[in-house]
């Protein structure tokens, strides 16, 4: 198989994986645990001006994650995604250590972040690869 569409290839599928935990984990912020729960988990952790930190990081997570899937505007909004998770990862699972499933609140420690800023710092260093609406426009 031709290597140019194998990367291609590799690359839509883990964007298309890291777009959706996104969508999920901004979906939950803002629908389903819902922006108050989510402001006042974000205080309880310490997180600064919890109230517009639990609106950036659910939209931020929900829009980046959308855009990160289809491919547009890929490498400014995985290194966006990849500071957020830098902050989740310092404000919330730092001091729960290492495994994600400790069984704390809240998800545990840093291992699990750690695996997405790494996903996204891929993304910032190859970009979408021609499988995605950056490609595309950048043919144009």
């Amino acid at each position: 198989m031709d290597k140019p569409v194998v990367r291609d290839t590799a690359l839509l599928v883990f964007r298309a994986v890291l777009g959706v935990v996104f969508i999920a984990h901004g979906w939950d912020k803002l629908f389903i645990t819902g922006i108050v729960e989510t402001t006042g988990q974000f205080s309880a952790w310490g997180v600064p001006q919890p109230k517009l930190s639990a609106y950036i990081a659910g939209i931020g997570e929900l829009l980046g994650g959308a855009l990160l899937t289809v491919g547009l505007l890929t490498t400014i909004l995985a290194g966006a995604l990849a500071l957020l998770m830098v902050a989740a990862a310092y404000f919330v699972h730092l001091d729960q250590g290492f495994f994600g499933d400790n069984g704390l609140v809240s998800g545990g420690g840093v291992e699990y972040p750690l695996v997405l800023i790494a996903g996204l710092l891929m993304i910032v260093v190859f970009g979408s690869g021609r499988a995605s609406v950056d490609g595309v426009l950048s043919r144009a």
